[in-house]
This record gives structure tokens, sequence and C-alpha cells, in this order.
């Protein structure tokens, strides 16, 4: 049998039990509310939040962007510029993914896409370093260039189109190959015919207004690098 004193003392230890979580749940809901009542503040703009640091995927600030030029007017193709025949086009590949020794590009990889673009039909004068690493290949040209790079871009399934410095009576295209290089395209799907128009890249700009970038040379190699070169 129970005494009345230890019935009284296992009430008041629950009721104080009782009183405790009553108190700790109190502060958390009171917590919860004070936060809630603040995202909702910082949301709305009604105040300024503690921290203004931007967001960023990775790799994607890596590398500045430049604005798309417009396909130009093409004498005698009334209905807009029709792609350049292959041999035509003069094509540099600069190896830019620094991902083999020292920085100087993944070894074999400007020779690989030399290889592809030749059997393609494309004239490739030359294969080498950049003097420049990228994170996205590119694919450079002056004023008189941008048919045939536009071209070339649609043999790959995302590559940068940049305007550069070149004079413009070069036609010839420089494709930069970046760390984050993709492969051309299957022939087959290639979406490019001779006689039929190319289309301007979405949100293309007109040539006039937009400012050059320069011209991205070679990378000088030392005796070492010529000896095995990375192109």
């Amino acid at each position: 049998m129970t005494s009345p004193g230890l019935d009284q003392a296992r009430v008041e230890r629950r009721r104080r039990e009782h009183e405790r979580q009553a108190v700790v749940f109190g502060v958390l809901i009171a917590f919860l509310a004070v936060c809630g009542i603040f995202a909702l503040a910082v949301y709305s703009g009604a105040i300024a939040a503690p921290f203004n640091r931007p967001f960023n995927t990775v790799g994607v600030a890596e590398q500045e962007t430049f604005p798309v030029p417009c396909l130009p007017a093409v004498e005698g193709q009334p209905d807009g510029a029709l792609p350049v025949a292959y041999s035509d086009v003069r094509i540099r590949v600069l190896n830019a993914s620094g991902e083999g020794p020292d920085g100087i590009g993944q070894t074999g990889l400007g020779g690989a896409y030399e290889n592809a673009l030749r059997d393609r039909g494309f004239k490739v004068d030359e294969a080498t370093n950049a003097a420049k690493n990228l994170t996205y290949s590119e694919l450079r040209f002056g004023k008189g260039g941008i048919v045939a790079a536009y071209t070339v871009a649609a043999h790959f399934p995302d590559i940068r189109l940049v305007l550069d410095d070149r004079k413009s009576k070069d036609r010839s295209v420089d494709l930069l190959i970046g760390s984050e290089f993709e492969p051309p395209l299957d022939i087959a799907d290639v979406g490019i015919s001779a006689d039929t128009p190319l289309t301007n890249a979405e949100g293309c700009v007109p040539t006039a207004e937009i400012e050059p970038q320069p011209r991205i040379g070679v990378r000088e190699s030392t005796d070492e690098e010529s000896a095995t070169p990375a192109r």
C-alpha cells in the first residue's frame, strides 16, 4: 500500500515536469514565430537581410560572358545568310583546357578536335595551346567571320560565340577548347544545310553595338613542352 506522502511527492514531481515542458515548448514556439516573422519581412523587402552574398553555381562565374553578334546581311542571299562551305572555313584550334601538366592543356585534346573537324571538311590551319585557359569552349572570330562561326557552332551542342578584334576582312575562326569541353555533335545531328539560311542566336546583338574582345594568342612553349605538346 502506498503512503499518502509518496503519492503527494509523485504528484508534485509530475506537476513540476509539466511546468518545465510548458516553458520549453513555449520558448520554442515563440522562437519559431519570431523567425517566421523575420523571414517574411526579409522576403517582402520590409527589412534588409543581414547578408548580401549572391549564390553562384560552381563554374558559372569563372568566365566572363559577352554578347553574341547577329548574322550580317549577305549580298545575293536575300532570305538570310547561308552556311559557309566547310572547305572555305579556316579554323585555328587552341587547347585552353588547362588540365594537362603545368596547366598547358589536356594532352591530345587539340589534336582530337583537329582530326574531327578535318574529317568534316573544315580547313584547320593550326592546333596548339592557347595563351589563356577557359572553363567553357568558345568560338572567337572577327566581323568578317560571323557566318563562318555560326556554321562551325552548328556542330557543337553548346558553344560560346565571341567577337574579337582581328581584322574585319579576316574570316578565320578560333576554336578554344575549355576545361568543360563537349565533343562535336554526330554529323547526322548537325542541323544546317547548304540551301537553308542560318538562324540568329537568341538574344543576339547587332555587330555595331558590340565592343570586340582582344584576340587570344598562342602559348609560348618551353623546350620541354615542345618535346611533348599538349595539343
